[in-house]
This record gives structure tokens, C-alpha cells and sequence, in this order.
């Protein structure tokens, strides 16, 4: 991967006079955008450098003339008036580091956002929607909910039989009515969704997303820490050939790395989803309909690659543009039976509804941390403690070494809950006893609700991440399919 180009280094933020850690781009505290502030400090130190030198010039010439009063001494008439010599200095340009910012660099990795607050996880309603805000709604958005559920909840879905939480990116083109920005009202937002006056980011569809569904719910957030959220889900209800109602679930984690990775995500989460609605109805077994669904996200996240100049679908030529990335897990649940399937490190657990039982997780990370543990070089609590826990050795994209699918089923001798969820989530719940212990009592009767309480549970440990999860409860009732 590529380094980021490092921008001058200031000692403190010109708008917050918070100091920054070497490399950052944005200001942790307040979003200002560094590189233009040390680049319009840099332009003032030069400009300052030049006033001193022609001062310097200017204090010298009674030296030079010092000895010949008579000729020059009294004589005002002949330097007093010389402006283009000497009167017209240039006035150093006001520093602001929010000011005048078109953004041509990449985005920051992360920075500090205040976190949300809420009368608590259950009923949460995202304060940074864009309607808490003041910013317009985003055309195409029309947040409608299934009419299955009288609840209301910020959420991404499309039918009444399906929802994403892929928004499309509120962002608006240039133009005379572009909204005001949230944070000074003054500013127009521009095509990167920055205000143009104080530079403050604004808010997005994809933030903080929900969706439910009768026997399927998710929730999505974008941390305290990053600036965009990266993860994508779908969910959706289908019917077997018999009738058998089917609940489908898909959670995607874009690659941070990558370029692109929310797009990678959203068109994965999108793809899975699809494909999962068109072979379950014409009887195709869950475990074949998962791979087939894993490949087709796969295919999705590749063309992305292509959208971006890529050279045509050679794979050696690939492995090097650091291509568009995500990784993907996905459910499909039955009245008897379950089915997961994964790529890269997001996870899915069982949690029974009898906590007496034994929880279990049902995914193995393609992660260096897993390949470690699993040759016997280390203990799981030594290898995720390592700095290279995290760097996964399986993903959806381009430059991927290997499209290798992972799937499963199970049958629960019991009822419960499929938790699927991004790294986001499972870093504060990491083994199966911790996620049962997040996942409240009544998940099963009220997904969404425990969708929103283990997102909250992310974020109350510091929300480093962005997080989704879905919840889907085994077995699947009677009566909840609806038309794919």
C-alpha cells in the first residue's frame, strides 16, 4: 500500500489551537483541514520573510549614502514617494485552516468526532442525521420503512421484502440551491460534502443507517473516529419453492486501505443480497445460493476497479493498484435450518435464547491473527494482541490473490439469534460468551431494538471503528416471506 503524502507540520490548530500528531491531515477536534492551513502558513512565512528582507534593504541605504548629506540627506521628496519600490508590501493572507478548502487530497484516515447522545441505545435516533442537522434530505432517499412496522427509525430501505444500508451519499453537485452548511450557515457544501466557508464536513445518509424487516433488522454507524462510514448491509425476506419463509442478512466491511471501500462495500452488500432473492425462490440449496451470492459480490467490487482506469481483468495486473476492497458475511435462516457464509474478518455468532446454552461463533477470520492460531505459533488472545491482528488475508476485489468463498450450515437444536456483524462490533464482543452477553435478552422477539444496543455497545467502548450488525432470529416464522 502506498504512503499518503505527509503535509507541512503545524504545531497547533489555527482554528482550535489543538496540536496535531504528525501526519494528520485534519484537525482531531474541530475537522479544520491542515494541509491548507500550514500551506497558507507557509505562503505567510514567506511573504513575512520578504517584508523583513526589504526592510532590511530599506534600513541599509542611509548606510550606503551615509557619508553625502548634502547630495542625499535632505531629500524625502526622492524616496518618500515610491511605491513601487517600497510602499505597496504584500499584507500576509489571514491563516484560517477551515478556510477556502476544495479537499484535492485523499481523506484522512480518521479524527475524533463528539460522540452521540441518546435517551439510551434502544430508541436511538441518530443526532448527526442530516435532518437533526438542518442539511436537506438527499435526493433519491426516500427512507421509507416496510409497512410491516409501524416503528420509526432512520433507515435505508427500499420495499417492504428488503433494505439496504448502502445509501447513496447525500453529497450535492454544484449549483445555485446547494445547502447551507449545519455547522456556520454560511457556507455552501461542495462536491466532497465540505462546507466551502469553515470546512467542516457535513452530515451523510450513510452516518447512521437502519432497517427492519418482519424477522430481520440491522444498524449501521460510522464510529467516533472515522470520517465516513465504510460498512454496507442489505436484508431481506424471500420464500423457499414449498413457502418456507427465508430471512437473508449481508454485512460488508470496506477496506480502509483501498481505494473507494464504501463503494466496494455498498456494491457488494447490494450484489449478495440480490443474487441471495433470486436462487432461494427457485429452490437452489442455501449453501450453493451463498456461494453463487459471494462470487456475484465479488464480480460487483471488481468492476468497481474497472470504473477507475483499471487495466482490463488481468489478474497479476491487478494485484498492485490497490484496487476497490471489502470484505462480506452473510445468513440465510430458515425454520430449520441456517446458513453463513464469509469472506475476509467480519463474523457471525449464535447466540440461544437460553443463555444457559452455549454460544458459539460460526466464522473463522481470513486474518493474520486466525492463520497464526491455527498453525499453533500463538495463543488467540497473544495473536490478537499483536499490531497485525487485524490484516486480513481474504477480501472481495481486484487484487484479491484468490476468490476462496466460506460456508456453513447449522442446525439449532434451539431458538436464538445469527448476530452478523463487521470487526466494528465483535473488537469490543470478541468471543462468543462476550457477544451473548451484549445481545439483550429479547433479541429474538426485537432484532432492531438489539441491533441498536450492540451498536451502542460499540460506541460506548470507544467507537474506533465504523459498526454494523444484523440480527436475524432462528428459527424464521411462519408468515414472514415476503416477495423477493
Amino acid at each position: 500500500m502506498s504512503q499518503m503524502p505527509q503535509p507541512p507540520q503545524l504545531s497547533a490548530c489555527p482554528t482550535c489551537d489543538e496540536p496535531p500528531q504528525a501526519g494528520d491531515r485534519y484537525c482531531d477536534r474541530c475537522g479544520a483541514d491542515l494541509t491548507v492551513a500550514a500551506a497558507l502558513a507557509a505562503e505567510a512565512a514567506l511573504s513575512a520573510e520578504a517584508i523583513a528582507d526589504r526592510s532590511e534593504a530599506h534600513r541599509g541605504r542611509p548606510e550606503a549614502y551615509g557619508d553625502q548629506p548634502e547630495a542625499y540627506g535632505d531629500q524625502p521628496e526622492a524616496y518618500g514617494d515610491q511605491p513601487e519600490a517600497y510602499g505597496d508590501l504584500p499584507v500576509p493572507p489571514r491563516v484560517n485552516g477551515a478556510a477556502w478548502s476544495s479537499h484535492p487530497g485523499p481523506e484522512p484516515d480518521d479524527y475524533e468526532l463528539a460522540a452521540p447522545t441518546s435517551g439510551g441505545y434502544g430508541q436511538v435516533a441518530d443526532p448527526r442525521a442530516a435532518a437533526a442537522l438542518g442539511a436537506p434530505e438527499a435526493p433519491g432517499e426516500s427512507g421509507s420503512h416496510p409497512e410491516t412496522n409501524a416503528s420509526t427509525h432512520t433507515s435505508a430501505a427500499s420495499s417492504t421484502d428488503s433494505g439496504t444500508g448502502a445509501g447513496a451519499d447525500p453529497r450535492l453537485p454544484g449549483g445555485e440551491h446547494r445547502p447551507r452548511c449545519a455547522a456556520c450557515q454560511e457556507g455552501t457544501i461542495d462536491q466532497d460534502g465540505y462546507c466551502e466557508r469553515c470546512g467542516h464536513a457535513q452530515a451523510r445518509t450513510r452516518d447512521h443507517m437502519e432497517s427492519e424487516l418482519e424477522g430481520v433488522a440491522a444498524a449501521s454507524d460510522r464510529g467516533l473516529r472515522h470520517h465516513r462510514n465504510e460498512d454496507a448491509f442489505s436484508v431481506s425476506t424471500a420464500a423457499l419453492p414449498d413457502g418456507t419463509p427465508v430471512m437473508v442478512a449481508v454485512v460488508c466491511d470496506g477496506v480502509s486501505s483501498a481505494t473507494r471501500p464504501d463503494d466496494a462495500s455498498a456494491a457488494a452488500a447490494h450484489a449478495a443480497g440480490q443474487a441471495l432473492q433470486a436462487a432461494l425462490p427457485r429452490g437452489a440449496h442455501p449453501q450453493q445460493a451463498m456461494n453463487e451470492a459471494i462470487i456475484a459480490a465479488a464480480d460487483a467490487v471488481n468492476s468497481l476497479a474497472l470504473d477507475t482506469g483499471a487495466a482490463a481483468p488481468h489478474h497479476e495486473g491487478q494485484r498492485h493498484q490497490n484496487a476497490p476492497a471489502c470484505t462480506i458475511v452473510s445468513a440465510v435462516v430458515t425454520s430449520d435450518i441456517l446458513t453463513i457464509g464469509w469472506v475476509g474478518d467480519s463474523r457471525a455468532y449464535w447466540v440461544p435464547d437460553d443463555r444457559t446454552a452455549p454460544p458459539a461463533r460460526l466464522t473463522e477470520d481470513d486474518s493474520w491473527a486466525a492463520q497464526m492460531v491455527a498453525a499453533g505459533l500463538m495463543s488467540e488472545a497473544e495473536a490478537y494482541a499483536d499490531e497485525r491482528a487485524h490484516a486480513i488475508t481474504g477480501w472481495l476485489g481486484a487484487d484479491a490473490y484468490e476468490l476462496e468463498p466460506h460456508t456453513a450450515s447449522y442446525k439449532p437444536d434451539r431458538p436464538g439469534v445469527v448476530v452478523v456483524c463487521t470487526d466494528g462490533l465483535w473488537n469490543y464482543a470478541e468471543s462468543a460468551e462476550q457477544m451473548a452477553r451484549a445481545v439483550p435478552p429479547d433479541a429474538r422477539a426485537r432484532p432492531l431494538n438489539s441491533a441498536q444496543i450492540l451498536v451502542g455497545h460499540a460506541l460506548d467502548g470507544g467507537g474506533h471503528d465504523n459498526v454494523t450488525v444484523a440480527v436475524v432470529p432462528f428459527p424464521a416464522a411462519p408468515g414472514r416471506a415476503g416477495s423477493a
